[in-house]
């Protein structure tokens, strides 16, 4: 029996957990890893990932974001890498992804760090008063204090993942990217985006896809789509 391709991420972004359930159950074995966000928290979310991580056999990626002083990130991480699931989100601040560190100590969670969302652009940071600077420049410089810190690895746009992918810490580490369309696919609030093939070949581990999947009249014939689209993709080599 062929494993399935943990490189696609299938992000549950809907109301509650009996949706996300009945999901991942359209989606079967063709489906291996999926994500749950702040959207789901309050529907039953923490719930759900544990159900398809301990009874169903999944890979969790918990998509929490978390962004406080060191303390609270570190008694935040501490309490849910006791689920053991697979990736949890922080800011990629130095200072929370160290304290986020200490919290998963001694658990198998991978600490990823945001770099900078992909439904952003440059005007965005300019409304939100961060520094001028090109913004490829800007993530990859996050990306690179964030490994520095103690990062598992990052999430960054698919258009960032050949940049990071070359920096000398990135080595061994994880780069997922959200800001994954099918070629075809509208962009929704994604600003930064490319195709599940492009987005693997330039250094992405994971991509992650929601709307395109759980929106389509036939989900596992979509994720059966971009999965074949992954089969065979050539890594861009560093250079």
């Amino acid at each position: 029996m062929t494993e399935p391709d943990d490189r696609l991420i299938v992000a549950l972004d809907l109301p509650n957990a009996l949706e996300g359930l009945e999901l991942t159950r359209q989606l079967g074995d063709a489906v291996s890893f999926y994500k749950i966000g702040l959207g789901m928290l309050t529907g039953g979310g923490l719930a759900l990932a544990n159900e398809l991580k301990q009874e169903n056999g999944k890979r969790i990626f918990l998509d929490m974001k978390l962004f406080d002083i060191g303390a609270t990130v570190e008694a935040a991480v501490r309490g849910l890498a006791q689920f053991d699931l697979d990736f949890l989100t922080v800011h990629g601040d130095p200072h929370v992804v160290r304290a986020a560190r200490e919290g998963a100590a001694g658990r198998t969670t991978r600490i990823l760090a945001v770099t900078i969302l992909t439904s952003l652009d440059r005007e965005d940071l300019d409304a939100g008063l961060i520094r001028p600077g090109d913004l490829p420049d800007l993530v990859v410089e996050r990306a690179s204090r964030a490994f520095e810190a103690g990062a598992h690895g990052v999430i960054a746009s698919p258009q960032e993942a050949a940049l990071i992918r070359a920096l000398p810490e990135a080595s061994g580490k994880i780069i997922v990217t959200p800001g994954v369309r099918p070629s075809g696919a509208a962009k929704g609030d994604q600003k930064r985006v490319s195709t599940p093939a492009q987005a693997i070949a330039d250094g992405a581990d994971h991509i992650v896809v929601g709307r395109p999947i759980w929106a389509a009249d036939d989900p596992k014939g979509a994720a059966e789509g971009i999965l074949a689209e992954l089969a065979g993709v050539q890594v861009r080599p560093v250079r």
